[in-house]
């Protein structure tokens, strides 16, 4: 699924949440866009995700699809797990809503496989920022329909750039497109092309895809 947004804008009730953007997420790309603290990232991760109508601009395909085909990864406030709660609960609950095994044997099985049974009981907010970020990718990318992740300031917990950009790298397929949002600090790190928060990041007479 291609996504258009264009010159997608968020006013909320003191001011500019997001000022106008546009980003182009076309399958199987792996995408950076950047802002300074503030700049809007969990707004424009909402707009992509159809959880969010622009006050102005607008994105392609409709918000319904969107809610349908974009997960929202562990953006503050929004999808971010609750921190008191126990790494098994966390897993046990996204396990149920992508339609999988979730009592705490299958839920403790899935964590062994994935070497962070360690974590089991500890609260989510205890858990080292690489085995978090890895773990709610890869339960995003569980959900059914879902074929683009939208990863929501990973380097406010996760000191390495590096380190989750990877993470995310390893969740991009032919069919699958991840958008990761972070600062300008962390992008200047990666040294990657980057789309930035407040800007036109799309060429001119970019065809449209149908849905």
């Amino acid at each position: 699924m291609q996504i258009h947004a264009r010159h997608v804008g968020v006013t909320g009730p003191h001011g500019p949440l997001l000022e106008p953007t546009s980003v182009l997420v076309r399958p199987g790309e792996l995408v950076l866009v950047a802002g300074d603290p503030g700049a809007g990232h969990t707004a424009l991760g909402l707009v992509l995700a159809g959880r969010m109508r622009p006050t102005t601009g607008e994105v392609s395909p409709s918000p319904a699809e969107l809610r349908k085909r974009v997960v929202l990864v562990d953006s503050p406030d929004v999808t971010e797990p609750e921190g008191s709660l126990t790494l098994a609960g966390v897993v046990g609950e996204e396990l149920a809503m992508n339609g999988a095994r979730s009592g705490r044997k299958a839920v403790a099985d899935w964590l062994v496989e994935r070497g962070a049974d360690e974590y089991l009981d500890h609260r989510f907010e205890q858990v080292p920022a690489a085995t978090r970020c890895a773990l709610t990718l890869e339960l995003a990318a569980g959900r059914p329909g879902a074929d683009t992740l939208v990863l929501d300031s990973p380097d406010r917990y996760h000191g390495d750039p590096k380190g989750w950009w990877e993470l995310a790298r390893g969740h991009v397929t032919p069919d699958r497109s991840v958008v990761a949002l972070c600062t300008t600090t962390s992008a200047g790190v990666l040294g990657v092309p980057v789309a930035r928060i407040g800007a036109d990041n799309v060429p001119d007479n970019v065809p449209e895809e149908s849905e």
